[in-house]
């Protein structure tokens, strides 16, 4: 079967589902969502282990449209995550246009019709004027390379793939790595009952969470004063912008406030010496991902926990053998291992006016706006090159390339041949003033190990090197000149969205 609409969505995560909702507020409801899980959710569908969490305020990690009064927590669990997500898109009409275990195969740009055609794992076709690729960034699981891994006769699963059949109670559990989500699950697997051994390659810096749980009284209050929920929105808001200067190390003073409080809170923690000092990292504040917790360091410190300082170098059966040359026998083994998030797993599907969109980023991920990319007309991809946040809610930089992509839809409409093209030119020259923006951060200056930046080009390709404030006024102050032939700006309420039939028929 071959559907034709107007926009093929691909991913239904809160990216996925922000595009959607952007679509119809403007009016345009020739729009398809191909998913290839068993439901909406994406990141909060796949991640189901012990402990998972938002490090984002509930009440700021939620499309603006639609609050949530509701959430239990300040920090929401994972489960509370993806029901909201499923909620926001039965009730808006999302789910009603969205493909389930359906994985996107391959999508090539055809210039005579202008259009994208879209082949999918079910075998049917979807044939779009533009595509948005809503994957995400957190979607295919990262295995390192483990000499002998393979031979581990145990459960062996990544933290991302949890695997629920597995007892832990009372079993010697090996984890890998100590980013975010081994922070949150080592804790619970302690609770649990397991016995951890943990191997740390690199400490994290590691903030008070301040987790609580809201009140029944605050909840009521939420949903009967919805401008209290919007003051505390705001509130949330305006807290994450002000981290911006420590997480990026712009301001100094605020940097060695927000390191001492790490400091402090490890200090707080951790009452052996040679344990602290295993746990603290020796970069500077904001070179990796800052995390919150306030549970970690208790459950490191007690019996139950076995921190190994060094990172896994070899299986043999069940004996794991550490760089520092110890040897660790484990039942089961969790790879906390992160994601392949600097090369999308989807761009080697996409094929362009010249090539892959692999191709394309072959020496690292570039854009305009973060969202549109030279030869890939009518194409937008949102959470790609450098849309990502260290000190704020991803969901705030979602919406408003969700909003650009509809205002330039709107530019398309009026355009004589319907095709967005990006000027090569536009393209390398934002790409430069990220680069400008960021030479003077932590994560491009030397002292420290660089996570956000993609060996291949050296290049901060990630993260926007900004506040939300400067990315949303960037995104508004496109004109249009960024597209090849630009057409001029009028108000995208005065456009007339073509009609299409919602699915059936070949074009």
């Amino acid at each position: 079967m071959t559907t034709r609409v107007e926009v093929a969505i691909i991913g239904a995560g809160f990216a996925g589902i922000g595009m959607a909702l952007a679509l119809l507020r403007d009016g345009r409801e020739s729009f398809v969502l191909l998913e290839r899980g068993n439901s909406v959710g994406g990141t909060w569908r796949d991640n189901t282990y012990p402990g998972v969490a938002c490090d984002v305020p509930s009440h700021l990690y939620g499309f603006a449209g639609h609050p949530h009064p509701d959430w239990s927590r300040v920090f929401a669990p994972g489960a509370e995550i993806h029901r909201y997500l499923v909620d926001v898109a039965d009730r808006t009409g999302v789910s009603a246009r969205t493909r389930l275990h359906t994985a996107m195969t391959g999508a090539i740009w055809h210039a005579d019709t202008a259009t994208w055609r879209v082949t999918t794992s079910g075998g049917d076709t979807v044939v779009a004027d533009a595509l948005a690729l809503a994957c995400g960034r957190l979607t295919e699981p990262l295995i390192p390379e483990i000499a002998g891994l393979e031979s581990f006769p145990g459960p062996l699963f990544h933290s991302a793939r949890w695997d629920h059949a597995v007892e832990v109670t009372g079993r010697r559990i090996g984890v890998v790595g100590t980013g975010a989500s081994a922070v949150q699950l080592v804790p619970e697997l302690v609770r649990l009952g397991a016995h951890v051994t943990l191997f740390q390659r690199t400490p994290a810096w590691i903030v008070p969470r301040g987790e609580r749980a809201y009140t029944a009284a605050e909840r009521k209050r939420f949903a009967q004063h919805p401008e209290t929920l919007a003051g505390l929105r705001a509130t949330l808001y305006t807290e994450g912008e002000e981290r911006f200067a420590s997480r990026s190390g712009r301001d100094a003073a605020a940097a060695d406030t927000a390191r001492q409080a790490a400091l402090d809170h490890l200090r707080a923690q951790v009452a052996d010496p040679a344990l602290r000092a295993a746990l603290t990292p020796d970069y500077a504040f904001g070179c990796k991902r800052v995390l919150l917790s306030d549970t970690f360091y208790p459950a490191v410190a007690s019996d139950a926990v076995s921190l190994v300082g060094t990172a896994l170098q070899t299986v043999d059966g069940t004996t794991l053998t550490a760089a520092d040359g110890s040897r660790h026998e484990v039942d089961a083994l969790v790879l906390a291992t992160g994601f392949a998030s600097a090369r999308q797993p989807y761009a080697d599907l996409v094929v362009g006016e010249d090539g892959t969109l692999a191709d394309h980023w072959s020496a690292g991920m570039t854009s305009y706006a973060s969202t549109v990319v030279a030869g890939f007309p009518n194409l937008f991809v949102l959470n790609g090159p450098n849309a990502s946040l260290g000190h704020n809610s991803s969901v705030l930089m979602l919406e408003e390339q969700a909003a650009y992509a509809v205002q330039a839809l709107a530019r398309r409409d009026r355009s004589a041949g319907g095709v967005l093209r990006v000027d090569p030119a536009a393209e390398a020259a934002y790409t430069a003033e990220i680069d400008d923006a960021a030479a003077s951060t932590p994560w491009i200056t030397g002292g420290c190990r660089n996570w956000y930046v993609d060996p291949r080009s050296g290049r901060l390709t990630l993260l926007w090197p900004g506040t939300v404030d400067a990315f949303r006024e960037r995104l508004a102050g496109a004109d249009g000149t960024e597209f090849l032939d630009p057409i001029p700006a009028t108000p995208a309420s005065t456009s007339t969205p073509p009609s299409y039939p919602f699915s059936g028929g070949t074009p």
